[in-house]
């Protein structure tokens, strides 16, 4: 069955009847006998194209044929048989004057019949043409039907040839499909509305050759860049079949898919649970770990972690999918894996390292999954361990666990306790960034990470604070602003430890490189000035804030700032009310905000 439920032999079915009525009713005409002949002939020819697309269908295995043109042509020559058939039985049973009165005027409805009967028989011809794989390749000719719009011509051929084509030929259509996406959105619309993700995902599922599997992958990510379309392919129940190939292919198709999980992920939240649901994170784990040798959990601190190794190594124990796929891989595929290049392998950690970046973007579910296992550990080993892209995205991985884990107390206490090896793990990388790195695009995501994980250091822990505080200084204005926000996270009253942070801030030397940042970085004013209001209220009778002057910091610049943030004219008002009571020679009468 098939759209709307009615099967492709129906659709041709009532095409098949109406030209043999057409039939029937020239060889009853009695005037115009001539030009009924004509259209006859044309019906029978037509009859014998639709009979012989009826035997295509009938020998093909189900679902086997590509039908979207098949019901759109078969709906057109129904329409233009219809025609004919209403100009035969006009022609039956008159006499007299009436019979040449009606030849003469309806000789341009004959004519305008017998050349819809010509399209029509045009179209079949090319429909069968596309269904005949003989001569190879997509046929590139233009049928009447698509005479107005080409491309719907190109993209049938095309999808047709993905689904019933030679191997070489089907490669090299979903290519076509996969360039005719990167035109432009309407072409993606069409490629979807004409049925072409189905045998892009069927020829990704088959296997029959490493290109086409890539070839298939590459025309899903160039369809897969909106919500709706994303939709429609994992409506085809493309997740499942995303999800097998990513754990048992070559790796240079592993790392097609890797990409076209990410695209997905990132476009459609729904999509994005659907993989979790899949365990798509235990394929991305597993082929972004290899390589890594477990005994060696050594990182940077210089301190090997037995319980990191007993941990990792229960955790490949308990995980099926490793196991069985280690187990259960073919001998050319581990052939072919033992002598990929480092190039290849390194492709493919990157690709897997950014799928799990989108996949865990706001999503518990996925969070939950790569830090139940040995995800979080093996993401510290390639941050101490890799450069460049891989680097930077292991970082991005972290920094979305935790901004899950800053909403959601269960995760956060489970997944980044700060006595649990994979924590600690993740701590001393992010710390080592911090301290070494100079480049925004790695110190970001670390900073953002320390950031979100704010509420899970005790008070006595006293590494966190002075990275941050000296990344005030950055002259990166994106990398101070990001060391604010941090920064007030560890301050901010929902803290719980927000007095004893403060106070390490200060003791730091935050305070004049904050307000050096609130009077150079005009753009982020309003985060530095909350930091600077958090710390006056936690700690209010510090020296450094008084020799800041801090109190006028905040007067001066809370005034420009309220208009576009009047939700913090409470804070401001509170803090300077607070600090007057702190500073010495603070004037008695000063302009109110709480109005």
């Amino acid at each position: 069955m098939a759209e709307g439920g009615k099967a492709v032999q129906e659709e041709l079915s009532l095409p098949i009847l109406l030209a043999d009525r057409v039939i029937k009713s020239a060889q009853e005409a009695e005037s115009s006998k001539g030009d009924c002949g004509e259209l006859a002939k044309q019906a029978d020819r037509l009859s014998q194209k639709l009979r012989a697309a009826a035997r295509i269908i009938a020998a093909a295995a189900p679902g086997a044929v590509y039908e979207r043109p098949l019901r759109r042509i078969a709906a057109d020559v129904s329409k233009n048989l219809d025609r004919a058939l209403t100009l035969t039985r006009k022609c039956r049973r008159r006499s007299g004057f009436f019979p040449h009165l009606f030849a003469i005027t309806t000789s341009g409805d004959f004519r305008r019949a017998a050349a819809h009967l010509d399209s029509s028989a045009a179209d079949l011809a090319w429909l069968l043409s596309i269904f005949d794989d003989s001569e190879g390749g997509a046929n590139l000719s233009l049928p009447p039907i698509a005479s107005n719009d080409p491309t719907v011509a190109m993209l049938w051929s095309s999808i047709a040839s993905v689904q019933m084509g030679q191997l070489r030929d089907r490669v090299d259509s979903a290519d076509y499909l996969a360039s005719l996406a990167l035109i432009n959105d309407r072409n993606k619309k069409m490629i979807v509305e004409e049925g072409g993700v189905g045998p892009l995902l069927k020829l990704l599922k088959e296997g029959a050759s490493p290109e086409a599997q890539v070839a298939a992958s590459t025309a899903l990510l160039n369809l897969g860049n909106d919500q709706e379309r994303v939709q429609s392919i994992a409506g085809e129940f493309a997740v499942q079949v995303i999800v097998k190939v990513l754990g048992d292919s070559p790796m240079r198709v592993q790392v097609a898919v890797a990409n076209l999980v990410a695209r997905m992920a990132e476009m459609d939240p729904e999509t994005q649970e659907e993989f979790g649901r899949a365990n798509v994170t235990r394929p991305l784990l597993t082929w972004l770990s290899m390589d890594i040798v477990l005994g060696d959990t050594k990182l940077e601190s210089g301190k090997t972690s037995i319980h990191s190794l007993v941990e990792m190594n229960k955790e490949l124990a308990r995980n099926p999918f490793i196991n069985s796929h280690h187990s259960n891989s073919s001998s050319s595929l581990k052939k072919e894996r033992s002598v990929e290049s480092p190039e290849l392998k390194l492709e493919l950690k990157i690709s897997c390292a950014n799928a799990l970046c989108k996949l865990s973007r706001e999503s518990l579910l996925n969070s939950r999954k790569i830090t139940e296992t040995k995800g979080l550990l093996c993401l510290a080993k390639l941050i101490e361990k890799e450069k460049g892209e891989l680097q930077t995205y292991c970082l991005m991985v972290v920094m979305e666990l935790a901004a899950v884990a800053e909403l959601n107390t269960e995760l956060r206490r489970a997944a980044f306790k700060p006595n649990s090896p994979a924590a600690k793990a993740v701590l001393e990388q992010l710390l080592r960034v911090i301290d070494e790195e100079n480049s925004p695009t790695l110190l970001i995501p670390a900073i953002k990470s320390i950031g979100y994980l704010s509420r899970t250091f005790p008070a006595k822990e006293t590494r966190i604070i002075s990275p941050l505080v000296t990344q005030l200084e950055h002259r990166n204005a994106d990398v101070a602003t990001e060391a604010v926000i941090a920064l007030t996270k560890f301050a901010s009253p929902d803290n719980f430890n927000c007095v004893d942070h403060s106070k390490a801030i200060i003791i730091c030397d935050g305070v004049p490189r904050l307000v050096n940042v609130i009077r150079t970085n005009s753009r982020d004013q309003v985060h530095g000035l909350v930091l600077l209001c958090y710390l006056a209220l936690n700690v209010g009778n510090s020296k450094a804030l008084e020799q800041a002057r801090a109190l006028n910091v905040i007067e001066g610049t809370a005034r420009s700032i309220l208009a576009q943030y009047p939700e913090q004219r409470e804070l401001f008002a509170k803090t300077i009310h607070h600090l007057t009571l702190y500073q010495a020679g603070a004037h008695n009468h000063r302009q109110g905000y709480a109005t």
